[in-house]
């Protein structure tokens, strides 16, 4: 079974948001199932800073020796950080999937969208 820690919220697609208190800003990653189907992750593409997502667009992808995948927003907002340290170890999403893995900060723009995200119980019955 794969990690799925409690007090983040998930995407259908693999995505987990990490929000910190009330704080509109939200940091994103992909979940240990998403790093562990993928492989091992040889490079990251990321949104830009300042750049504006769309809740469920693919705003960056994840390339592995096995595949492609899309990074899929989480939210709709505002990117205020992206993690340079991807771009020199790429791998740190195998390795830490939920804490220096993480791809991505956005400034929420409808924290209600936090509500339409799934609980961990509910992701890790769909993610295993």
């Amino acid at each position: 079974m794969s990690d799925v820690p409690d007090e983040l919220k998930y995407t259908a697609d693999h995505e987990w948001v990490k929000r910190d208190g009330e704080s509109s800003t939200v940091r994103v990653g992909i979940t240990d199932f998403a790093q562990s189907a993928l492989g091992d992750v040889v490079y990251v593409s990321l949104p830009e800073v300042g750049s504006t997502i769309e809740k469920g667009a693919a705003i960056g992808e994840v390339e592995s020796t096995k595949s492609v995948s899309d990074v899929f927003a989480p939210l709709s907002g505002t990117v205020t950080a992206r993690n340079e340290k991807l771009d020199d170890t790429p791998d740190l999403i195998n390795s830490d999937p939920y804490g220096e893995g993480w791809i991505f900060e956005v400034e929420v723009s409808d924290p209600a969208q936090l509500d339409d995200l799934l609980d961990a119980g509910t992701y890790g019955t769909q993610a295993n």
